[in-house]
């Protein structure tokens, strides 16, 4: 019943909760982990909740960074019956706050985005593409009442011009997305946006 209230709370838009996907091999020394954790912790530090899959990587950096922004993470998690060679599961170091499992990758995928305002992606492998590209189809679904759709880090533009340059991508579909490079310019972003969102 928690967890109810929990996702009830996040889909009252008070406070308004952002996202972080992205790549679970990262560690602490490497440039993803840390964008993570300084976004989060800035976030935090300005009154926003935190979501994540409550793995290793960007999921654990984001947790790390929230707390250290004195922010509170829920984490959207999934127990697989035996364990997959190729899938992270739930990571002892990443001491999220609030916890809801779900039935499998696919469902935690969808509760993640759909629980959540905002969605941020960090350089990542397959995975994180998966997510890429349900937040991309899902936004698009919805647009003009769509969730804003965060990439950080300039190497995204050469990925949208590979996609554009071989797949069907109308111009619309590219312009769902914002490039931020730094964790202020996320905050910039996220907050000239909040209005608009909470309405």
């Amino acid at each position: 019943m928690d967890e109810l209230t929990t996702l009830s709370n996040i889909q009252n838009k008070t406070p308004l909760s952002v996202c972080f996907l992205g790549g679970s091999a990262w560690e602490k020394n490497d440039q993803p982990y840390k964008d993570s954790f300084d976004t989060s912790k800035i976030l935090a530090e300005n009154g926003y909740t935190i979501v994540n899959g409550g793995g290793p990587g960007v999921m654990r950096a984001s947790t790390k960074g929230a707390h250290a922004g004195g922010g509170k993470v829920l984490a959207i998690t999934y127990y697989p019956s035996k364990p997959k060679r190729h899938y992270e599961g739930r990571d002892p170091e990443n001491d999220f706050d609030m916890e809801v499992k779900t039935m499998d990758y696919f469902d935690r995928t969808k509760v993640m985005l759909q629980t959540t305002d905002i969605h941020i992606v960090f350089k990542g492998s397959i995975g994180t593409l998966s997510e890429f590209g349900m937040t991309w189809i899902s936004s698009w679904i919805h647009e003009p009442d769509n969730k804003p759709i965060i990439l950080f880090g300039n190497f995204w533009d050469n990925i949208l011009d590979v996609l554009q340059a071989n797949l069907l991508i109308e111009k619309g579909e590219r312009d769902m997305f914002k490039i931020c490079n730094s964790p202020e310019e996320v905050l910039t972003y996220i907050k000239s946006l909040e209005n608009e969102i909470r309405d």
